[in-house]
Order: C-alpha cells, then structure tokens, then sequence
C-alpha cells in the first residue's frame, strides 16, 4: 500500500495522486488533507469523515472539522465542541472542549473558556488550565502564551523560556522561530536568540534551510542564519 499519497487540487475539487504524480483517488472532496497514519481527512458537503488509500470511506462524514490522525488519535468538531475519536469511529475522548490540538508527546493542547491546558490519551487534564494559548509540543516543549506574551514550557509544565516574545511557533530541528515587535527571528531549545529578529517574514526550518522575507525578497538561510540564496 502506498503510504505516500499527496492531496492535489483540480476544479475546485481534490483527490490524490502517487509519488510518480499518477492519480490514484480522483479528485470528488470539497478539501482534502493529506494521509496520516493509514487515513486521510476530506470533506463533502460541508461534513468530513475519513477515508483509506483506497479511497474508501472508512469513518462516515459526521463531523463540522476533522484534522489527521496523530498518535492514533484525531481531533473532530462537532457543533461549537471539540472531542478525539480513533479510528474504529470511537469518541474516545468526548466532545468538550472550545478548541483542541494535536496530540505530540503523548499530550494534546485543549482550551475550556479562555484558558489552555494539555491532556493525556485518556481524556485527564495533565497540565492545568492556566495558559491564554498553547501549541502542541514539539522536541519536548511546547509555546504558550501568558499576559499577551509567548514562552515554552516543558513537559511538566515548567517555565523554560520566559513570555516575552509577541509571536512563537513550534520547534523544528531544534530551533524555533519567534516575533519581536514586526520582524522574525529564531531561538535555540534554551530559549537563546541566535538569529535576531530581522525578516518580515519567516518559516520553521526544513533540512537544514528556512525560507525568510527581507523586505519583498524571498531568500533562504541556513541554521547558522547566512544566506543561502
């Protein structure tokens, strides 16, 4: 079973083709997104559900939004709640929730009112409500936000990076990217700048490169933070 199946957009509708660009579902979803974990979630008439590599639909269309499968588990939307399912269709973790995240670490990000906190495969809240924001973890920690600031924490909830930055996004190879005032930089796992906040724009690292914006041109540096093109 080919376990590299790529969304693709034709017509205002979306499908799935091989890695030798041959389509292999045709393209009859509203949205689709790409597979995670054997299932892909794609959305018709305003409903998602799941579908196989086959294109076979393998959790019914019952749900407002639904995201990829993570740990074996997937967030789903229902009304104004949001819940887990698995993939034998079960709520494993009933819908709840204002607003969930993807599990990583074998923790999720949930909100409840106006505050965040983290929960375990079986629904217990492990990290208390006590964020405005957080994200999912990632390389061990995890970006939250406190009093309109981003930091990160560990995972026992610890401060290891104080909120001070105005924007924070996840790790990725071992550096994450983070907002001062208008411009972006990246900060190393101890919460160090070691690529000052310059671009106007700037994405996570991938193989070794991020793609910036200094002024209206796109370049890309690497992890040293030196121009690559």
């Amino acid at each position: 079973m080919n376990n590299n199946l790529e969304a693709f957009q034709i017509d205002n509708k979306w499908g799935y083709k091989d890695q030798k660009r041959l389509e292999v579902i045709e393209p009859k979803f509203d949205y689709a997104r790409n597979f995670s974990e054997g299932l892909a979630a794609v959305k018709i008439n305003d409903k998602w559900g799941y579908i196989n590599q086959t294109g076979g639909e393998v959790i019914p269309f019952w749900f407002d939004k639904a995201d990829s499968f993570s740990e074996g588990l997937a967030r789903v939307k229902v009304g104004s709640k949001w819940g887990y399912i698995d993939k034998n269709k079960k709520m494993v973790i009933p819908l709840q929730f204002d607003w969930a995240g993807n599990f990583a670490d074998r923790v999720a990000p949930i909100q409840v009112g106006d505050k965040s906190g983290y929960i375990d495969h079986s629904g217990e809240i492990v990290i208390p409500l006590q964020f405005d924001r957080a994200y999912s973890f990632s390389d061990g920690l995890a970006a939250v936000k406190i009093n309109d600031k981003w930091g990160y924490i560990d995972k026992k909830g610890r401060v290891v990076t104080e909120p001070h930055f105005d924007e924070a996004d996840n790790f990725s190879e071992g550096v994450a990217r983070i907002k001062l005032g208008s411009k972006w930089g990246y900060i190393d796992k101890k919460g160090q700048v070691f690529i000052q906040p310059q671009f106007n724009e700037a994405d996570n690292f991938s193989n070794g490169m991020a793609r910036v914006k200094v002024d209206e041109d796109e370049r890309y540096i690497d992890v040293m933070g030196d121009f690559m093109w």
